[in-house]
């Protein structure tokens, strides 16, 4: 598999056309042409997603009443829900460009803490693009049509003899 057009070759005398695409987390590769069920996976992940942020931001709530009965004082408090509301809001936002970029691995690994605290923001991310797509699919739509017009461009039938057009050029 190639790290920058994320396709996979076919070795030659298969059928397929000379790449594969890569598959998509929860899609497989039914985003290629949209079948097997492509719109109720993307319904599902949209609803699946937007359920687990409810249900986080209760597990969220809770500890908040947390802090209330053990009594840690408003300034406790407040870091705490701004903390979640900034590395949430930092999540949506890495998230949403990640769908359209390959991510930096150094930098993901830097935000590896940030992102985990801000869960809810990679959930809503996540919910909101299935609306409009497959979380990921432009990118790798993308990449996969360039690797096919690579393909097509590099292994298009020649005529004539390549060595004889060398010789007409002298």
């Amino acid at each position: 598999m190639s790290d920058e057009t994320g396709t996979n070759a076919i070795p030659a005398g298969s059928t397929g056309g000379g790449t594969r695409p890569e598959p998509l987390r929860f899609f497989g590769t039914s985003w290629v042409d949209r079948t097997g069920g492509y719109a109720a996976r993307r319904a599902a992940v949209a609803i699946g997603a937007l359920a687990a942020a409810a249900v986080s931001c209760l597990i969220l709530r809770l500890a908040y009443q947390g802090l209330q009965i053990a009594g840690t004082g408003a300034y406790v408090t407040v870091l705490v829900i701004a903390m979640f509301a900034v590395c949430s809001a930092l999540a949506f936002r890495n998230t949403w460009d990640n769908f359209g970029r390959r991510p930096d691995p150094e930098r993901q690994a830097r935000l590896r803490g940030l992102l985990a605290i801000g869960f809810v923001g990679t959930l809503l991310a996540w919910s909101a693009r299935s609306l409009t797509e497959a979380p990921g699919e432009k990118l790798h739509r993308t990449e996969y049509d360039t690797a096919r017009a690579e393909y097509e461009r590099t292994h298009s039938r020649r005529t004539g003899n390549p060595a004889k057009a060398a010789r007409k050029k002298r």
